[in-house]
């Protein structure tokens, strides 16, 4: 079996289940998990702030995020394909009170700078009151450049705004930059953050941690946050049993997020080749990954019979459709992370050429 539907799937490892096992413990409502505070400190001085909180979710770290920075009836600047605009149930809007001000994203994933100027109301009654620009990185798979994120904070201090960073996936984007700037992963991912005033890191993505993740801001900031973690009912106890695990994971698990870029790149070569060499997948598109997610599309009809032979052999895959200017594809996410061998990838590509020749027979 091999598991693409997202790095969330990922296991433990024998290491950090045996870390989660031995953590030390105590109540971290009453802020004296030692577990807890040692990842927390460790976390923000690793990105470069001075404090840092655990959360269950993303999802709740990117919510803190937003209600800390906004009062109801201020606006937030979004992404229409951002988590926290599309994929976070409206919790923005919901629970928070917050107006989301989405923005079309650009091919290569960003917001377009006189887009997001654009879009800061003036101080009017009329208007919502625009308090923070969102960012994601990575979005979708595709890498922010550093260049970007720092014109993007330099904007938000000349507006007067705050800015946020959803780094769900931020350790990828600064394994895929760190040879370009000459850094090490973990110097790459301080330089994406600076001049933010938050970010929220995913402990249970590609750092394969089962549960969490990591909102950072300054002192005040995150003092704000914890009353509202509070609120959302995100005040955990004995957490040490689930920060040991984000503590194992940021010692040892980013630099090996280049193996599932690399996983990533040859299961695209080799869908790209199967595609090249088949008839019956000359509908097949591949989408060249930056980092650990390969999109291929597909004509639905191909992609009814494929999905539910993949699944015959134990291969799972996310599918959504979807309308382009060609008619409507299947757009299938491929997702690498470390429960996801060279060899799986090989088996599956092995699989799919076998469903090809077996299409091609029926025919």
């Amino acid at each position: 079996m091999a598991d693409f539907r997202s790095d969330t799937v990922t296991q433990p490892c024998a290491a950090m289940r045996r870390a989660m096992h031995d953590a030390e413990l105590g109540d971290d409502v009453f802020n004296d998990d030692p577990t807890t505070l040692e990842l927390q400190r460790y976390a923000a001085e690793l990105l470069g702030f001075e404090a840092a909180l655990f959360a269950p979710s993303g999802t709740q770290t990117n919510l803190i995020a937003m209600m800390s920075h906004c009062q109801r009836g201020d606006e937030a600047i979004v992404g229409q394909q951002w988590h926290t605009y599309k994929w976070e149930g409206g919790g923005m809007a919901v629970l928070g009170s917050v107006q989301p001000q989405p923005l079309e994203l650009q091919a290569d994933g960003t917001l377009a700078l006189s887009d997001i100027a654009g879009a800061i109301k003036p101080d009017d009654p009329h208007f919502a009151r625009t308090r923070l620009i969102v960012i994601e990185n990575t979005v979708g798979g595709k890498v922010l450049p550093l260049s970007y994120m720092r014109d993007v904070a330099t904007l938000a201090r000349e507006k007067g705004l705050k800015c946020h960073i959803d780094g769900a996936r931020l350790m990828n984007a600064a394994v895929a930059l760190a040879s370009e700037h000459q850094l090490s992963p973990q110097e790459m991912a301080r330089e994406l953050c600076q001049g933010y005033d938050s970010v929220s890191l995913c402990l249970s993505k590609g750092l394969g941690c089962p549960v969490g993740s990591l909102l950072l801001g300054s002192k005040e900031f995150i003092q704000q946050a914890k009353r509202v973690r509070k609120m959302l009912g995100g005040g955990m106890r004995q957490t040490g049993v689930l920060t040991a695990a984000g503590l194992y994971a940021l010692h040892h698990n980013i630099e090996r997020l280049a193996d599932d870029h690399a996983n990533a790149r040859y299961l695209a070569d080799g869908l790209t080749e199967l595609a090249r060499e088949l008839q019956t997948l000359q509908s097949l598109t591949v989408i060249a990954p930056q980092t650990n997610i390969v999109f291929t599309d597909i004509a639905p009809a191909l992609a009814d019979r494929l999905l539910p032979y993949l699944a015959e052999h134990g291969i799972k895959v996310t599918a959504s459709r979807y309308q382009a200017t060609q008619g409507a594809l299947m757009r299938l996410r491929w997702v690498c992370h470390l429960d996801i061998s060279r060899q799986q990838i090989t088996e599956t590509l092995t699989l799919i050429r076998q469903f090809a020749q077996e299409v091609s027979l029926v025919k």
